[in-house]
Formats: structure tokens, C-alpha cells, sequence
């Protein structure tokens, strides 16, 4: 299987593809990273070798989601992006095979979305998710308004979206956010472990059963998204967003003015 710079593939004798996003230390996202990473979902659909896959990182985190404030290792997302960005993500939901996410450090943001599009997720107590968007003066995206009810129930995912509070990954695994628990050094061990048993499964078999349980979840996605765009090109336009964006920069207590 080819790799890029910035994604790398391996599919290995246990039917298990390895794709890991090279991005380190956050491994921001942009519309031409969820396009590769969708492009490389749909090449392994189509690999008979290949029957589950874990979803990695390099670096210090899974996914910290877009880079909204223009620092770091990524380009800024710009306005207007949101609509391509998330025909993209679509993608990755309309993919045949499980997923099972290795999620070392933090799935941020999108890189939650991210994250929630996977049927697993393997995290360790050092691990933490969070949909900071409201910290931000910002909507949600990536689907999170369909997924992370879907995995937490509504009550969690309003917690989560309201306070955008970041949560550990003992209580993520108590709440169904993560559905292995391991030491920090195991996560992508584990995570293979999982896709291997599968794997181990017929292949057919599996992801019939898993047509059926996911039922309509990448049009769902698409729908959603829809709106999530639109409510965040308009609060990009807010001062709170711009006060939002300031105050993580500067690693501060936002002071938002509901403007």
C-alpha cells in the first residue's frame, strides 16, 4: 500500500491495516489530510488482505482537530473550507471497514470527530477528549452533533458541547467514549489486538452486521454537517470567536460578551 509523507500504511498478515497520521505533535487536520485519509479508507474497501484498521497518530497526540488559530504545525483553517472539509469526512463514514482509533494524548475538537467516526476507541488513562468548541465562541463540526450522542448518550454529549470540558480517559471509558482502557505505551498494541479479532471474523459476515448497526450514519453525517458549517461560518464572524481563539493563544480565561 502507498503512504504519503503525511499518512503511512501497512496491512499486515492478520488482515489488520496500520494507517497512521504524520502530523506530530498535534497532527492538525486540513481538507487535504481527511481527503488522503479517505482515500486511503477507500483503496483498503477494496484490499482483500485487509479486514479492519487501526487509526493512529504519530506524536504527542491522536488529533487536535483543525488549526483555527494559524499556530503550530499545520496551515490556519480559512473560512470557507468547512463545506469541502466535511464532503471529505463524509467519506470516511461511508467507508465497509471497522475502525478501531489509538487514541494517545488528546482528541480535540475535530480531532474528537475525527475519533467518533471510528466503531472503537483504545485510550489510557493519560488520554482525554474534548469538544472544546463553545471555549472557542464556535459550533461543533465533523458530525459530532450524530456520533457522540450516539456513543454517550444525549445528556453526555450536551455536557461535553456546552462546557466544552475535557474529559480524562478513565471516566471517557465509564461513559462509553473509549471502549479499552490500557497503559500509554499499550494504546496501539491493543488497538491492533482489537482489529485483529476482528478480523479473525468472516469478513462478510462483519461488515454486513456492521451495515446494519450503523443503518444510515454517514447521510445522517452529511446533514448535519450541513448545519454545523453554516453555524460556524457565522460565529467565525463574532467577537466571542475572535476572543476565544485569543485567549487559547494566550492561554488565558476567555471573557466572552455574547457578541
Amino acid at each position: 500500500m502507498n503512504q504519503t509523507d503525511e499518512i503511512a500504511v501497512s496491512v499486515d498478515d492478520s488482515y489488520v491495516a496500520t494507517v497512521e497520521i504524520r502530523r506530530p505533535p498535534n497532527n492538525y487536520f486540513d481538507v487535504g489530510l481527511i481527503t488522503a485519509l479517505a482515500d486511503v479508507f477507500a483503496r483498503l474497501d477494496e484490499d482483500d488482505a485487509c479486514r479492519a484498521i487501526v487509526l493512529c497518530s504519530e506524536g504527542r497526540h491522536f488529533c487536535a482537530g483543525a488549526n483555527l488559530g494559524g499556530a503550530g504545525e499545520a496551515q490556519q483553517f480559512q473560512p470557507g473550507q468547512g463545506r469541502d472539509l466535511y464532503r471529505e469526512a463524509v467519506r470516511i463514514f461511508s467507508g465497509r471497514l471497522p475502525v478501531v482509533a489509538a487514541v494517545q494524548g488528546a482528541a480535540i475538537g475535530g480531532g474528537l470527530g475525527l475519533a467518533c467516526a471510528a466503531d472503537f476507541r483504545v485510550a489510557s488513562p493519560r488520554s482525554r477528549f474534548a469538544a472544546n468548541f463553545s471555549l472557542l465562541g464556535f459550533h461543533h463540526g465533523f458530525g459530532l452533533t450524530v456520533t457522540l450522542p450516539r456513543i454517550v448518550g444525549n445528556q453526555q454529549a450536551q455536557s461535553m458541547l456546552y462546557t466544552g470540558r475535557r474529559v480524562p480517559g478513565e471516566e471517557a471509558l465509564a461513559m462509553g467514549l473509549c471502549d479499552r482502557l490500557t497503559e500509554p505505551e499499550l494504546i496501539r498494541a491493543e488497538s491492533h489486538a482489537l482489529a485483529a479479532e476482528i478480523a479473525q471474523a468472516a469478513p462478510l459476515a462483519v461488515q454486513s452486521i456492521r451495515e446494519t448497526l450503523r443503518g444510515h450514519l454517514a447521510k445522517q453525517v452529511e446533514e448535519a454537517t450541513i448545519r454545523e458549517n453554516a453555524e460556524q461560518e457565522r460565529l467565525r464572524q463574532t467577537v466571542d470567536f475572535a476572543e476565544g481563539i485569543a485567549a487559547t493563544t494566550e492561554k488565558r480565561t476567555p471573557g466572552f460578551l455574547g457578541r
